[in-house]
């Protein structure tokens, strides 16, 4: 070992051990503090108040015998064990970080996040497995949920509506799991376009077919911006029609006024009182809704969503998770027949046939970003084999040195029938639309 490899692995040492002495300070003060504590007295105040009372007895606390101190290291001490005793630790400057949309700790040692579309790693990670572990806790019992054993995964939500994941030893090798999942704010059809996920031409066409009732089926992978998209389209619903929303995990920030919005919910430790996608979709329809949005169709829920489509709630918006648009149409037929119903698959394409009008197809390249690659209308229609007719595709250019993904967007010509359909109801075509583009 050279004398560079012996100060570098003094300086990982020296990291160490200012690591482990860190955390033996929080876990100290963290004790401290709740010896001071009248928790009659913070449990009747908000939260910010909370945080604010928190900080003022550890500041009385270290200022009587805490250790020496700069500035800097009293303030992250604070804030450390402030969100050790009221959120998730470590994770919290994470949570707090608008930038971060996903993260993920494959076991005390290894965190990572997702920004802008890249994995990296964070900066930090656990103390150790029994902090993780104290923190999956804290998860799930506002959930009235338990992990252990018996029961090695869960999903959860958060109270700012991040959706969580865990999954713990035996199942996970490396030790406890934790994903959270952040939803973004939502992000207007014209920023969009702004940022080159889709352009102006198609916006306005999409735009156009939520206005006049068309039914849309957006499709694409994990992390394409389903949601994302879902929601810049549902701003183009009118604000006098009555909108249900089902969703697994609530996600969607609808702005219109009449909006009535249903979540599943899993069984509790008892294994009782589970409510499904399928059990909301068919409540929905009781409901008198002028438009039905499910947030994604993933099992016998879809041929519900299909015969709602089919029987006068038209202007419906779902999502599914498939790689292409011929995928997503042999995907629907799957989940389909993954209700009671033993239907014939030529039962299941007529029903795919007359509900689905459009799919739009979502795409997460290599440098992050994120783009509409194709919209297609389905304009089969009883009795026949799938006809797609593609309205736009996004044509990618070769890969530079810098790894920036451009290209293109050819929009084609809009099929008749459809072209009469957006007329009818009073809407404009974009004239990319009424000719042949190359």
């Amino acid at each position: 070992m050279g004398l560079k490899d012996l100060r570098s692995a003094g300086d990982r040492g020296s990291r160490e051990d200012a690591a482990r002495q860190f955390e033996a300070h929080v876990e100290r003060y963290r004790r401290a503090l709740l010896e001071e504590l009248n928790l009659a007295e913070l449990s009747s105040l908000e939260p910010a108040q909370r945080r604010t009372r928190l900080e003022r007895v550890l500041a009385r606390i270290l200022s009587r015998e805490g250790p020496m101190l700069s500035g800097t290291e009293r303030t992250q001490l604070i804030r450390r064990v402030i969100d050790d005793s009221l959120g998730l630790g470590v994770l919290e400057p994470l949570l707090a970080d608008p930038s971060v949309t996903e993260i993920m700790v494959n076991g005390p040692k290894d965190v990572y996040i997702e920004r802008s579309g890249r994995l990296e790693r964070a900066p930090f990670a656990f103390a150790s497995e029994e902090q993780l572990y104290q923190t999956i806790d804290r998860i799930v019992s506002t959930v009235n949920r338990r992990v252990d054993e018996s029961s090695p995964m869960v999903d959860a939500r958060l109270a700012g509506g991040e959706r969580v994941n865990v999954v713990i030893p035996p199942l996970a090798l490396t030790g406890p799991t934790l994903t959270i999942r952040r939803f973004p704010a939502p992000i207007p059809m014209a920023r969009m376009a702004e940022i080159g996920a889709v352009d102006t031409s198609t916006a306005m066409l999409l735009a156009a077919m939520v206005r006049a009732r068309f039914n849309v089926l957006i499709s694409g992978g994990t992390g394409t911006g389903k949601t994302t998209m879902l929601n810049a389209l549902s701003a183009f619903i009118p604000a006098h029609e009555r909108i249900i929303t089902v969703e697994d995990a609530a996600e969607l920030r609808l702005e219109q006024e009449h909006v009535v919005s249903l979540e599943a919910r899993p069984s509790n430790i008892e294994g009782r009182g589970e409510i499904t996608i399928r059990d909301l979709v068919r409540n929905s329809l009781r409901m008198r809704p002028d438009r039905i949005i499910v947030g994604e169709v993933r099992g016998g829920e879809t041929l519900d969503m299909l015969q709602a489509m089919n029987t006068g709630h038209e202007g419906s918006l779902a999502t599914v998770h498939a790689n292409s648009t011929q995928d997503a149409v042999s995907r629907l037929e799957t989940l389909a027949t993954m209700s009671e119903l033993e239907l014939p698959f030529a039962a299941i394409r007529d029903q795919i046939n007359n509900a689905i009008d459009v799919i739009i197809q979502l795409s997460r390249f290599g440098d992050g970003s994120r783009r509409v690659v194709e919209v297609i209308a389905v304009t089969s229609k009883r009795r026949e084999e799938y006809r797609l007719e593609r309205l736009m595709h996004f044509e990618a250019e070769p890969t530079g040195a810098d790894r920036v993904v451009n290209g293109r967007f050819i929009c084609h010509r809009l099929p008749a029938a459809l072209a009469d359909r957006l007329i009818v109801r009073g809407e404009l075509i974009p004239p990319q639309f009424l000719e042949y583009r190359r």
